[in-house]
């Protein structure tokens, strides 16, 4: 096998191992409110998941750029709110384009014509055409540091308030997610990115 010592890597190169070896990502798409400037924010980001179910708990890591933290985590911090959207094939479009560097007090919901819908336990907004959301407050936050004590990366851990779950991806009887209805949009490595496929049951040892 190859072999790279980590202590020999740039952090572009880790970055790019990490990215394309943690196959394939949840992608969490992001509202959050600016109140200094009173816009929606919105931004995709992957370096997300699941951590507890006795209260619903998930992490969301957001990496700084040269050391500046980013209008997402900003407004976490200054909120403590924010609404987690999951993406399939008819909102993957719009949240390319909330990727796009803009300025704190511009609204990538309003420069891209994205239609919201009010939240339920948060002052942030969701977005309408998302196939799944998730309200949020802020659980813990804990800023990541380098050897030298900088702050690399604005780790949250986030407590779901709501769920919502529109009908075609829903079981609503038995109260299941519907995998294949849903088919949502996974993050690779670079411009890639993949639907799930060739799904299969395996039963847990007892």
């Amino acid at each position: 096998m190859l072999h790279y010592p980590t202590s020999q890597l740039t952090s572009k190169q880790t970055y790019k191992f990490l990215s394309g070896s943690i196959i394939p990502r949840p992608i969490a798409w992001v509202t959050t409110l600016n109140q200094e400037h009173g816009t929606i924010n919105a931004a995709p980001f992957s370096f997300f998941n699941a951590v507890a179910s006795d209260i619903p708990l998930v992490t969301l890591a957001i990496l700084r750029r040269a050391g500046s933290i980013k209008d997402t985590a900003r407004n976490i911090l200054a909120t403590n709110e924010l609404v987690i959207h999951l993406v399939d094939d008819h909102v993957v479009e719009s949240m390319n384009k909330t990727a796009a560097s803009f300025e704190p007090e511009q609204s990538e919901i309003t420069i891209n014509e994205i239609e919201t819908t009010a939240s339920n336990s948060v002052t942030v907004p969701g977005i309408t055409a998302a196939p799944i959301r998730m309200e949020a407050r802020l659980h813990q936050y804990v800023p990541i540091k380098n050897h030298e004590e900088q702050i690399i990366t604005d780790l949250f851990i986030l407590e779901i308030t709501d769920f919502h779950f529109a009908e075609t991806v829903f079981d609503k009887e038995n109260e299941y997610i519907l995998p294949e209805e849903f088919n949502p949009i996974a993050r690779l490595a670079g411009n890639t990115y993949s639907h799930i496929d060739g799904l299969f049951d395996l039963k847990r040892p007892d």
